[in-house]
């Protein structure tokens, strides 16, 4: 275009004649300038970008792959998640079983110790009762033998009687 225009102004001064010498010499520095741009300029631009769309491509495939690293390693933390989140509940439901064991053992222990003091309450209760009575026997027995006695002593009316036996319960109240 530039070796046309200048053509066409030259034409325009010079009358009508066309120096072919001059075109295809700018021909020749034009195809020498295209071969030379060829090896020195394009080769190297063209292997750049070649090195350059290989990078892009290489940082694509390992972003990829990180991204699908990532996805994976999120997956497995979900699933440790998940399974810590069981674990826990299992321990949660062992722990409340346990000690619904432990408190049943320890009504069943204390129930246990209750009736057993019951029964000893019980038994020490008979045996004051025991000892008790056999009190009272030998008292209403030393007493039957000191009323026995008196009553032998002197011969008694009814009315002597009963102001005996009711002085001797007397005398038996105040010992306790």
């Amino acid at each position: 275009m530039l070796t046309s225009s200048f053509v066409l102004a030259t034409a325009a001064e010079g009358g009508g004649h066309i120096n072919t010498g001059d075109i295809f010499f700018q021909l020749i520095v034009f195809i020498i300038l295209l071969a030379l741009l060829k090896k020195f300029a394009w080769g190297p631009l063209m292997g750049i970008m070649k090195q350059r769309e290989e990078h892009i491509a290489n940082e694509i495939t390992a972003a990829e792959n990180s991204r699908l690293e990532a996805k994976k390693l999120i997956e497995e933390q979900r699933n440790l998640l998940k399974e810590a989140r069981n674990d826990a509940q299992n321990l949660i439901e062992s722990a409340k079983k346990q000690g619904d064991l432990q408190r049943e053992e320890i009504i069943t222990t204390a129930r246990a110790e209750a009736e057993r003091l019951k029964e000893a309450a019980k038994l020490e209760i008979e045996q004051q009762k025991e000892k008790a009575v056999a009190a009272i026997r030998e008292q209403v027995a030393s007493l039957s033998v000191l009323i026995a006695s008196k009553v032998i002593e002197k011969e008694l009316t009814n009315a002597d009687q009963d102001a005996l036996i009711n002085e001797y319960i007397k005398e038996a109240g105040e010992g306790r």
